[in-house]
């Protein structure tokens, strides 16, 4: 089967895409073409892929002859966002696009009249769970992912200076838009967190062991964010401002708070005076993502969704790929 994956928006590493649902792809044989701004984030294209470089929030012109280079021969297009769905090409296969984003009711039924749609009632959301990772600590708290204004860089860089006179070190892990760097390399320079920009996958969740508590700090109802399932994957306790955060609330794994900096910085103090809580929030969480959200369990059912879709013959798999083999001690 050959699929062509898209996106303008994403980094082209994208855990999900490229970590994933790509490697599970071409892991099963297929051949896969990625549109993605390649450029603007410099990022040299993993081998096995054929690569179509886009610039960042491609306009629709451009957009569509990328798409039309990347379909050329392919069986399915799965687009990785909402606004490609208005550049497809004339001539194209099936399409599949994956939402990640809160999408109203109405805008996933006009597009699932006319397309295959992905929600995490369809592939769950997953990441890469360590088999036995270190008890959380109490020097540091970790952030990982892309920040930006409106994913908590302020409050996080203010919970930063609060933690510092109780020995706790803030590590953020992932790119972050051109309007707060500047915020972030200051914070830096003083000595209030660390900022190691954008880290592959598999290493940026290897940093986070080890940590006092994982922060996702967002207002408002939602798609649970991946991070949360990295960090209950990585046994950290989650804290978690995000209301009807489900993994958190159904296991208590972590803690749920307002999005304010005291109620944060609260929470973390009380996680830190605490070892023997740490301890069984960050396992509770790390027994609920191997159970559930273990990406290896999953990506059979996606390839075989996907191949379906496109209306392939499905080939036989080892067994082992099939039922979601667990990881070695290094993922």
């Amino acid at each position: 089967m050959r699929v062509c994956v898209a996106t303008t928006v994403h980094h082209p590493e994208d855990a999900r895409i490229m970590h994933r649902q790509i490697r599970a792809l071409l892991d099963a044989g297929h051949e896969v073409t990625y549109v993605a701004p390649f450029t603007y984030y410099n990022v040299t294209p993993a081998a096995g892929l054929a690569a179509i470089d886009v610039p960042r929030h491609a306009a629709y012109g451009r957009a569509r002859t990328a798409l039309r280079r990347g379909v050329k021969g392919a069986d399915l297009l799965i687009a990785h966002e909402h606004r490609l769905l208005r550049a497809l090409p004339y001539r194209r296969p099936p399409v599949v696009w994956d939402v990640r984003e809160e999408a109203s009711g109405a805008r996933l039924a006009r597009a699932g009249r006319r397309h295959h749609v992905v929600t995490s009632a369809v592939v769950p959301e997953a990441t890469l769970v360590s088999p036995s990772p270190p008890p959380p600590g109490d020097t540091r708290v970790v952030h990982l992912g892309r920040l930006a204004g409106d994913r908590g860089v302020s409050e996080l860089i203010a919970l930063a200076e609060r933690l510092v006179p109780h020995g706790v070190r803030m590590d953020l892990i992932g790119a972050a838009a051109p309007g707060v760097r500047p915020l972030l390399r200051d914070a830096q320079r003083v000595g209030l967190l660390d900022w190691f920009g954008y880290v592959p996958n598999r290493h940026a969740l290897r940093m986070t062991e080890g940590a006092l508590a994982g922060l996702s700090l967002s207002d408002g109802p939602g798609v649970t964010p991946t991070k949360i399932l990295d960090y209950m994957g990585r046994g950290l306790p989650v804290v978690t401002t995000r209301p009807g955060a489900v993994p958190v609330e159904e296991t208590g794994c972590g803690l749920v708070v307002p999005l304010d900096v005291e109620s944060v910085l609260e929470a973390v103090l009380d996680l830190k005076e605490d070892p023997a809580r740490r301890l069984a929030l960050g396992a509770r969480g790390h027994a609920r993502a191997l159970a559930r959200h273990h990406w290896p369990d999953h990506a059979g059912a996606f390839v075989a969704r996907m191949e379906g879709w496109a209306g392939v013959a499905v080939r036989p798999r080892p067994l082992a790929a099939a039922a979601g083999e667990k990881p070695s001690p290094a993922v």
